[in-house]
């Protein structure tokens, strides 16, 4: 069955193969360079099922014509900035690099926490921190050679490629918003006033600090509940913190919506400095699309799935409302089983940067399996674990069949069974490609509607 992907032109993701092979030739001589980051890279991948270069946060060289000439070649742009120039790949999703005119060449892979870092790798007393607590970038060079370094860097809501120092006022309202975004209220009786909710303590918390730092809270706070709701995310977020990376290796954020609320989805994250990208359509038989979004300054993405209709895909979905409907898709019925994912239900997944093979086997051993692949392509591999299975309130099992919407047979196998409700996805990408043509995406997705899986 062929997977129909829409989207405008300007986003017409390929692979990108010589930028990825300049990326990958970098990465290799870094660990040439760097023995503690060639054991890091063998450790992260038999511990936690990742990949090195799918940590690198951008990496620094001296400025050299011919290097200048094979990154423009292979899609890079650049920025002349004081000392030398960064360069970016549009294209792809590639570390950016920066060339300068004196200094060693460095690496600089992103963690959640620097601390952590230090503290696992036996570095804390021992290598320097730069930056303040909670400050939105912090930095610490962790190995050095004659040609080279390695830097772990911490990011909340920056591209800055140095620190800012921190008030104690903006510490304060670092720690409080955090605080608020992690507790907010889920459960409201009328859905609006929990957007509403959620919409003031993004503005609140964007007034003192900023949107993309209000975001990296907001979304920090996401992920610690969905990990609550999910074992197949506790299990691998230990791993993860085994080697103090935290989930720096997220792809992307997927949240499920009613028809009724998408609109305000929308609305909540564009407030947060998120931009609409392409639009995706499963294809006519799934009945579901989304929306991407993206916010650059704080490396996130956003999934937002809805029902759709063909012919809705190619309006703007996104900011027109969508008309009710008597019949529910997976995405609705989801919702109606366990509320909306940006409030009581949570993301509907997280979807983590792996070695696809290494990531879905170590998991296995440890208890989590996962389902077919619904991607097996050169240059993307993806693959849900199983679904965790989250108990459905009897009153929402009511309401469904008094519509119509569910059989008894339904009904009674919701109350017996509860309903899938959350995933940790597992994906590689290679050749720097960025988008989601999804193979296969129409079978799986219906594989997980709670009336069919397990049937």
């Amino acid at each position: 069955m062929s997977v129909k992907v829409r989207r405008s032109e300007s986003h017409q993701w390929r692979p990108q193969p010589e930028a990825a092979a300049i990326i990958d030739a970098l990465a290799a001589e870094f660990r040439d360079a760097l023995p503690w980051l060639d054991r890091l890279g063998e450790r992260m991948r038999s511990e936690t099922g990742t990949r090195l270069v799918d940590w690198i946060d951008s990496i620094r060289l001296r400025d050299d014509r011919s290097l200048a000439r094979r990154l423009a070649d292979a899609g890079f742009t650049s920025l002349d900035v004081i000392g030398g120039s960064i360069w970016r790949h549009p294209g792809g999703d590639f570390p950016r690099i920066e060339l300068k005119s004196d200094g060693r060449r460095a690496v600089f892979l992103q963690v959640e926490s620097v601390a952590d870092f230090l503290l696992i790798h036996g570095l804390a007393g021992d290598v320097p921190v730069s930056g303040d607590p909670l400050a939105d970038v912090r930095l610490a060079r962790t190995a050095v050679s004659e040609t080279s370094e390695c830097w772990i860097v911490e990011r909340h809501g920056s591209r800055s490629p140095a620190p800012e120092d921190v008030t104690p006022q903006q510490a304060q309202a670092v720690l409080y918003h955090g605080e608020a975004f992690l507790l907010r209220k889920r459960h409201f009786p009328d859905i609006a006033s929990g957007f509403d909710h959620a919409s003031n303590l993004i503005a609140a918390a964007g007034a003192e600090l900023g949107v993309s730092r209000a975001c990296d809270l907001f979304f920090a706070a996401e992920r610690a509940y969905w990990e609550s709701r999910n074992r197949a995310a506790r299990v691998q977020r230990s791993r993860q913190d085994f080697l103090g990376l935290g989930w720096a290796n997220h792809d992307h954020h997927t949240y499920r919506s009613s028809r009724a609320h998408f609109r305000r989805l929308i609305q909540v994250l564009e407030q947060m400095g998120f931009e609409c990208r392409e639009r995706f359509y499963a294809g006519d038989t799934a009945g579901w699309g989304a929306q991407i979004l993206e916010q650059s300054d704080c490396g996130i993405i956003v999934f937002a799935d809805v029902d759709l209709s063909p012919e809705e895909v190619s309006g703007d979905f996104a900011h027109l409302p969508l008309p009710s409907r008597d019949t529910l898709g997976t995405v609705g019925l989801w919702c109606r089983l366990h509320g909306e994912a940006f409030l009581e239900a949570g993301m509907h997944h997280l979807e983590c940067r792996f070695d696809f093979n290494a990531a879905r086997d170590q998991l296995e051993a440890a208890g989590v399996s996962s389902m077919p692949p619904f991607t097996d392509l050169p240059y993307l591999r993806q693959a849900f674990t199983h679904g965790e299975i989250w108990p459905v309130a009897g009153w929402r099992i009511e309401l469904l069949v008094r519509g119509g919407l569910i059989t008894e047979e339904d009904a009674d196998r919701f109350r017996e069974e509860g309903a899938i409700g959350s995933h940790l996805e597992i994906l590689q990408r290679d050749q720097g490609y960025k988008g989601f043509n999804q193979s296969g995406i129409d079978e799986i997705i219906r594989g997980t509607d709670p009336r069919t899986a397990g049937t």
